[in-house]
């Protein structure tokens, strides 16, 4: 949804292949969400945010929760079976970050992440106003 490209340290060259991190999905606060089964050293390549091509009419819209933009004028749709970053869900204080290389989605360490720990990313303003509607379920700001 957001047209969004993650920081990128100064200095610092990004492999752009995700490793093979043991990851799993578990229940979190937002529904389902994807955890770390093991150690994520800070700048690792995670995950591919993976998708089929959005139609034309998922462009003009611009209404789905899994598509992603990865350029002006081009989007994928990552409601997919293969698709496991799917899972990562939103965070006000995330542990990750987007990055887009040649209209391809990465998912970035932005700190050590450890076993256990629930991967997040912040889904940007466009995203939160559309779907989220001002109520955020982040760790940081849910209070049950």
């Amino acid at each position: 949804m957001e047209r969004f490209v993650g920081r990128q340290d100064v200095g610092m060259t990004r492999r752009f292949a995700p490793a093979t991190f043991r990851l799993a999905v578990r229940r979190s606060l937002s529904g389902r969400g994807l955890f770390a089964d093991e150690r994520i050293p800070k700048g690792s390549c995670v995950i591919e945010y993976l998708g089929r091509p959005a139609t034309a009419k998922q462009i003009k819209e611009n209404r789905g929760k899994y598509l992603f933009w990865t350029s002006e004028k081009s989007m994928i749709d990552g409601n997919i079976p293969a698709n496991t970053a799917r899972f990562i869900n939103h965070s006000c204080v995330p542990n990750c970050e987007i990055d887009i290389r040649m209209r391809r989605v990465y998912v970035f360490a932005l700190r050590k992440i450890e076993p256990g720990e629930e991967l997040t990313y912040d889904y940007g303003q466009e995203y939160f106003e559309m779907h989220l509607a001002g109520s955020c379920r982040c760790a940081k700001c849910f209070k049950p």
